[in-house]
């Protein structure tokens, strides 16, 4: 089996709508755009005011670079019904794409894209350009658009109101001011926006878990003028962080998960304190899921330690007992088979069993897919706990006999290339990982939390211990 080589950590921060516009589909763009209410208003009245006069119309739009013009345009559509947006590139001819769009009977907004800069353009191609802008809004083809050049500069901004001017007057841009003003969202919303933006492109990653403190989040609002100049603050943030703690790592690229096997059922426990579908370590909700000891020191910097797990790339998954039990009769030593058999454990293995380890989350996940591809299984009954029980006691023997049950299956499996168990970390803090394996040249450590039972606060617990243990390995904390 050939399994993809596991890249650092992606990180997805655009500060244009074109790169969010790449990424995401309409549900997330409606979770993270936040309307723009006064230039909405404006926009309905512009539609009420060309549907009562039976002609298109023209408005230029004048906002900073990275306020938001593009975005706001492209997801107009989000809040006002029936509305769609075209663009013509800065490639396209204007009069030409303008002659072969269609009649719409619906509101539609048509923006000239790229021609921000009168650089880029002379006063006499503006002059034709706008032409060709006027005999269109009075045709029928374009009495429901609206016609919008965005700009950032005075200067290309009056040179096109002036023209206008002349060849349309108020039939061209309505009675109102040729030029409207686009600010975009609030600072008081930077934030916010943000947040939103790195969780939906981030597998729900929050800014703690990718090492921004809420005071320093709000403190860069101060230094951004417009919501895209905060949203590269916020990246800049972000790929520094991660090259800290990745330049405080050793030749070893850590990944980090944890393995949970429990008697009773706690697929939903995990689910609670992962996010994406990926099974990524929430620190917010394991910190909050624990009042054991290690959250009072972990919460004295929570911004590292929910780097930390983003970029050890820490997960928690689940594994079902009945996998348990079949990775035990299939991969087991002639160890662990002595001791089941003394726990009076069946150790032949079934056809099925063999298939089990694959299709598991741990199967899935090492293999390169994600939980959206998984099935529940079926609860196990009465005779599969009490197999489990077995298993428990020889885990709290010698749970190293039924890691390497775990690792050996990954290995003949063709999931991993090779393994140890109880290999050190390599660093000045010795302590040990319960298996290491090798994954087409990347390291990968697991860490299994054998328990009969168990539930959400002690598993958020032993992961924080192990994050913690890992972080001051580099040296991350102290």
């Amino acid at each position: 089996m050939t399994v993809p080589t596991p890249e650092p950590t992606r990180l997805s921060v655009p500060d244009r709508f074109e790169g969010l516009q790449e990424e995401a589909d309409t549900g997330i763009l409606r979770s993270i755009i936040a309307p723009v209410p006064e230039s909405l208003e404006d926009l309905s009245m512009r539609f009420a005011d060309m549907a009562a006069a039976r002609r298109g119309s023209m408005m230029i739009l004048r906002g900073t670079t990275g306020s938001g013009k593009s975005t706001f345009l492209d997801t107009v559509h989000l809040f006002l019904k029936l509305v769609s947006t075209l663009r013509v590139g800065a490639a396209d001819d204007i009069p030409s794409t303008l002659q072969a769009l269609p009649e719409s009977s619906d509101p539609r907004i048509v923006v000239l894209d790229g021609r921000e800069a009168l650089a880029d353009f002379s006063a006499a191609a503006i002059e034709t350009d706008m032409h060709a802008i006027n005999n269109f809004v009075r045709s029928g083809r374009g009495r429901n658009t609206l016609v919008v050049w965005p700009t950032n500069t005075d200067e290309v901004t009056d040179l096109i109101a002036r023209i206008g001017k002349t060849l349309g007057g108020e039939a061209l841009f309505g009675i109102d001011s040729p030029i409207t003003k686009f600010s975009g969202p609030p600072k008081n919303q930077f934030r916010e926006i943000a947040e939103k933006t790195v969780s939906a492109l981030n597998e729900s990653a929050s800014f703690v878990a990718l090492g921004i403190s809420e005071d320093y989040a709000e403190s860069l609002t101060k230094e951004a003028d417009t919501i895209g100049h905060y949203l590269a603050l916020i990246r800049r943030t972000l790929l520094r962080n991660m090259g800290h703690v990745r330049g405080l790592m050793h030749a070893e690229r850590y990944r980090v998960w944890v393995l949970v096997i429990s008697g009773n059922d706690t697929e939903g426990d995990v689910a609670a304190l992962t996010r994406g579908s990926h099974a990524a370590v929430d620190i917010d909700r394991a910190i909050g899921a624990t009042q054991a000891n290690i959250v009072e020191e972990l919460k004295k910097n929570p911004d590292k330690v929910g780097l930390l797990g983003t970029v050890l790339d820490a997960r928690i998954i689940h594994m079902d007992i009945f996998t348990a039990l079949a990775v035990a009769r299939v991969y087991g030593s002639p160890e662990l088979h002595t001791a089941m058999k003394k726990q009076g454990l069946s150790i032949s293995a079934t056809a099925r069993d063999k298939k089990r380890l694959e299709a598991s989350e741990l199967g899935i996940i090492t293999s390169g897919g994600s939980l959206a591809t998984r099935r529940r299984g079926r609860k196990p009954g009465g005779n599969t706990l009490t197999a489990f029980k077995g298993l428990a006691v020889i885990a709290q023997n010698d749970d190293g006999l039924l890691n390497q049950a775990i690792a050996q299956g990954l290995l003949e499996t063709g999931i991993v290339d090779s393994f140890e168990t109880e290999r050190d970390l390599g660093t000045d803090l010795k302590f040990y990982s319960d298996i290491y394996a090798v994954q087409s040249g990347s390291p990968l450590r697991i860490e299994v939390m054998w328990r009969l039972e168990t539930g959400r606060a002690a598993i958020a617990n032993y992961t924080l211990l192990k994050l913690s243990n890992y972080g001051k390995a580099i040296k991350l904390l102290t």
